[in-house]
C-alpha cells in the first residue's frame, strides 16, 4: 500500500474504506450462520448448505490455488525485498535466498505452533507495529513540512533523469489527482470499481475466505467474535496515515529511487525495470528512524510478513486436512489429522 500511494497518491485507499461495513456484515450476517453449522472450514460450509462432495473439493482446489498464486507470492516478494534492501543486496541471488528463509522459517512456524501462536504473535506485533507507524509517520511529516508541505511537494516528486529527459515528460508522473480517493470513471482507479466491484470483492475476501474468516470461527463465543470485528473496524481506518501517506512522503524524500520511472536507473535501484515504489515504506525506516527503533521496525515487519503467511499455511494446511486429505481416509487415527 507504501508503494501504491508513492506511485499514485491516496487513491488506493479506495480499497479498504469500506472495510467497516464489510466487517459488520462478517460479525452479524456470515458468522452466525457459520458457528451454527459447527464447521471448520469454508469449503466444508458449502458441502453443509449445498450438499455433495464436488462443490467441496472444487471450492478446496480453488482456494488452495488462489492461495499460492496471489497470497503466498505477494508475501514472499514482499517480505524478500526488505531482507534484500535491510542487507544492502541487489542481486537476484540475495532475492532467492530471502525468500527460502522466509519460507524456512514460516514453514517451522506453522507446524510448531499452528493457530495459536499466530494470533498471539500478532496480538503483541500489531501493538508494536502500529506505535512505531505512528512514530515514522510523524517523522515524515517533519522530514516533508508538515501534510500541506507533502500535498504541495509530491506532484514534483519525479525523478532527476526523469525531469531531464525533454523526449518523455509524464511517463512516471504523480497523477493530478493523488489526494483523490473517488476519481473519474476514467481514471487507473475508477469510481464504479471502487464502490461496486471492490465491494463484491471485498465481501468475498473478508467474510467467505478461509484466511480471514479461521479467525473469527476460532473465537470462544459469538461476542468475542462481533468484539473483533469492531476492533478491526476500527484499525482499517489507520492505514491512509501510518502507511500509504509516508509511502507519499517517501517518494518525495527520495524522488531519484522510489520515484524512479527509467528502466535502467530502476534496475540499478531496486533490480525491478518496471518501478521501485515497492521500496517505500523500507527506505523510510532504513533512513527515518534512529538505530534502536529502526530495530524494532525490523522485527515487527518481519514477524508481520511472516504472521501473514503462517495465517495463509494455517488455512490452506486446514482446508487440506480437512476437505481433501479425510475424504479418502476410511480408517483415521486420533494424530492423523494434526500430523497431516
Amino acid at each position: 500500500m507504501a508503494g501504491a500511494g508513492a506511485a499514485a497518491g491516496i487513491g488506493v485507499h479506495g480499497f479498504g474504506q469500506g472495510a467497516p461495513f464489510i466487517y459488520f456484515l462478517l460479525g452479524w450476517l456470515f458468522l452466525p450462520v457459520y458457528m451454527s453449522s459447527g464447521v471448520y472450514t469454508m469449503p466444508e460450509y458449502l458441502r453443509e448448505r449445498f450438499g455433495g462432495q464436488r462443490i467441496r473439493v472444487y471450492f478446496s482446489f480453488l482456494s488452495l490455488l488462489l492461495y499460492i498464486f496471489t497470497k503466498i507470492s505477494a508475501d514472499i516478494y514482499a517480505g524478500a525485498i526488505f531482507i534484500q534492501l535491510a542487507l544492502n543486496k541487489t542481486s537476484s541471488e540475495g532475492l532467492w535466498t530471502s525468500i527460502l528463509i522466509l519460507l524456512a522459517i514460516a514453514a517451522l512456524f506453522t507446524i510448531t505452533g499452528g493457530l495459536t501462536a499466530v494470533m498471539w504473535t500478532d496480538f503483541v506485533q500489531v501493538i508494536v507495529m502500529v506505535a512505531g507507524a505512528f512514530v515514522l509517520m510523524g517523522i515524515s511529516f517533519a522530514k516533508v513540512g508538515g501534510y500541506q508541505g507533502l500535498v504541495e511537494k509530491y506532484p514534483y516528486a519525479i525523478a532527476e533523469i526523469q525531469a531531464l529527459d525533454l523526449n518523455n515528460k509524464t511517463c512516471g508522473n504523480p497523477t493530478e489527482d493523488y489526494m483523490k480517493i473517488l476519481r473519474p470513471a476514467d481514471s487507473g482507479l475508477p469510481w464504479p470499481g471502487i464502490l461496486f466491484g471492490v465491494t463484491i470483492l471485498a465481501i468475498w475476501y473478508s467474510c467467505t475466505d478461509q484466511v480471514m474468516v479461521q479467525r473469527t470461527l476460532a473465537s470462544k463465543n459469538m461476542t468475542h467474535a462481533k468484539g473483533g470485528c469492531i476492533l478491526v473496524s476500527w484499525l482499517k481506518f489507520l492505514p491512509l496515515w501510518i502507511i500509504i501517506i509516508p509511502g507519499m512522503a517517501s517518494r518525495i524524500l527520495f524522488p531519484d529511487r522510489v520515484g524512479c520511472a527509467d528502466p535502467k536507473q530502476c534496475t540499478i535501484v531496486c533490480g525491478n525495470p518496471n518501478g521501485c515504489s515497492n521500496i517505500a515504506y523500507v527506505e523510510l525506516v532504513l533512513t527515518l528512524l534512529p538505530a534502536g527503533l529502526r530495530g524494532v521496525m525490523y522485527s515487527v515487519m518481519m514477524a508481520a510478513l511472516l504472521s501473514s503467511l503462517t495465517s495463509i499455511f494455517n488455512s490452506a494446511s486446514t482446508i487440506f486436512t480437512m476437505d481433501l486429505w479425510l475424504l479418502g481416509r476410511k480408517k483415521l487415527s486420533h494424530k492423523e489429522p494434526s500430523q497431516v
